[in-house]
């Protein structure tokens, strides 16, 4: 069917379609809000398609590999990897995408969002412009549309247009030699060698991938150690892991220049010791971060600037309300305190959403909100690290763990720690921080202590089932609160 090309006048629009996006319109829907979503790819955003979920899809079979050369290496089962078959991953990991891709849009359709396909600009602190349009989506209807549509919001308008990965000078990336998180795992086949540079989360899961497919690996950060924005002990231990497991970290150094070859790239570094090395390899996978989104999104035409980052500023942190009223940003857009991660932007959708509707929700608690590394071995954590908890002024207790200290983490032999920093005294946790198997899994109980602001004490109490993992979180708290069992 064809659809008029009036104005269309809803109570609410969101202009991206990416977890920030669509967790917004879905609750505005919810609260009985007129919800037009505009999204110029599909709805799903980097999380989704390039992002969060085809990346752990890769990683789960990264781990499948891990585990027969583990039963192989420790357990006496003979058996081995003849091959991977690079077409078989791409599939299965296509069709994760595209089942959630399909949930997606279906609960938009249930919802009764209307999504709108074109890109839009803002023309005033109310009124937008989608160009380009193909098809408007009401979740009982479609139909193609005329190239421009007019769009009113009654309410507020929210922007999530998301992030994109930077990249260096000089070295487009070009899908094959050069490749960015969007991209790596679209490259044609797998690499027997690969140079990361950027040793963050997203540099340390794709290092941390390829080494498990056979490639060698090069890690290199700038700063003086890899995730540099955890506690100082969980990067001492990934960068254990990761070197145990034949990865080259190389933090603290920097890349001064790099050439294209016919079948890859050759790259000067200056290591932490002033020393230059040349690394040569098939790819070079840049993860030096993400930048914010907002080209053509017309800022200006609403009054609206970015900082020098490219940041879209609150004026109002606990409405995510920009300095124009009714105009509210979320995701990859925010600066932090925001963690530019899907489920806090999931956590910014129902805030803002609830927000237009009048409601007047918490705001977001963003020191506690999970962090994960799904490396091998991976990281998560929650609250404050010891340096930034002691720079805050606080004075801690600290207790360390290593997960080989309880029976299950023996099993799983790869090492790791539960670390708890606490208000001396047996005073409140202000985090927790986690490295070993599977801790992805473990940090759901501490981001209840972190938020709900418990001391050692309140945990002590509750009993942890054994032999697991989370034992060692038990252990920690039990032996923070003057009742150690096995801790010495």
């Amino acid at each position: 069917m064809t659809i008029d090309t009036g104005i269309h006048t809803s109570d609410v629009i969101v202009i991206g379609g990416g977890t920030g996006g669509y967790s917004t319109a879905l609750r505005a829907a919810s609260l009985g809000l007129d919800v037009v979503l505009v999204e110029r790819d599909k709805v799903g955003g980097t999380c989704l398609h390039r992002g969060c979920i085809p990346s752990k899809a890769m990683l789960h079979a990264a781990e499948l590999v891990d585990g027969i050369a583990e039963a192989r290496e420790r357990w006496g089962v003979k058996a081995t990897v003849d091959s991977v078959e690079w077409g078989a991953l791409v599939a299965t990991r296509d069709d994760i995408v595209a089942r959630n891709h399909k949930g997606v849009e279906a609960h938009l359709a249930h919802a009764g969002v209307r999504v709108v396909r074109g890109s839009a600009r803002l023309t005033g602190t109310r009124t937008v412009r989608v160009e380009g349009v193909r098809t408007i989506d009401d979740g009982a209807h479609s139909g193609v549309a005329p190239g421009v549509r007019d769009l009113v919001a009654r309410r507020g308008i929210v922007l999530a247009t998301g992030s994109r990965p930077r990249t260096l000078p000089g070295l487009a990336p070009d899908g094959r030699r050069v490749v960015t998180s969007d991209d790596a795992l679209f490259a044609p086949g797998l690499p027997a060698s690969v140079l990361v540079l950027g040793g963050g989360a997203i540099g340390a899961e794709y290092a941390s991938f390829h080494r498990s497919m056979g490639a060698q690996v090069t890690l290199v950060e700038a700063a003086d150690r890899i995730v540099p924005l955890e506690d100082a002990d969980v990067s001492r231990h990934l960068t254990r892991g990761l070197k145990k497991r034949g990865i080259d970290v190389q933090a603290g150094a920097r890349l001064l220049d790099a050439e294209l070859l016919d079948g890859g790239v050759r790259a000067r570094v200056r290591t932490a010791r002033g020393e230059t090395r040349t690394v040569t390899a098939d790819r070079l996978l840049v993860a030096v971060g993400r930048a914010p989104v907002t080209e053509g999104l017309g800022l200006e035409a609403a009054g609206l600037t970015t900082d020098e980052r490219g940041f879209v500023v609150p004026a109002d942190w606990r409405r995510l309300e920009t300095a124009v009223p009714g105009v509210h940003v979320v995701g990859d857009l925010l600066p932090p305190p925001s963690l530019g991660l899907a489920h806090a932007s999931f956590a910014e959708g129902l805030l803002v959403a609830e927000t237009l509707a009048g409601l007047e929700p918490a705001p977001v608690d963003y020191a506690a909100v999970p962090r994960v590394t799904y490396s091998s071995p991976q990281t998560a954590s929650v609250g404050l690290g010891e340096a930034e908890a002691r720079a805050r002024g606080h004075e801690v207790d600290v207790n360390t763990m290593p997960l080989t200290a309880v029976a299950k983490g023996m099993v799983h032999g790869q090492g790791g720690m539960v670390k708890v920093v606490a208000e001396a005294g047996g005073g409140q946790v202000l985090g927790v921080h986690l490295v070993g198997p599977h801790v992805s899994e473990m940090i759901a109980e501490s981001q209840l202590i972190v938020g709900w602001d418990a001391e050692p004490a309140d945990v002590a109490r509750h009993v942890h089932a054994h032999p697991t993992l989370s034992e060692a979180v038990g252990e920690v708290f039990l032996t923070l609160a003057g009742r150690g069992l096995h801790q010495q």
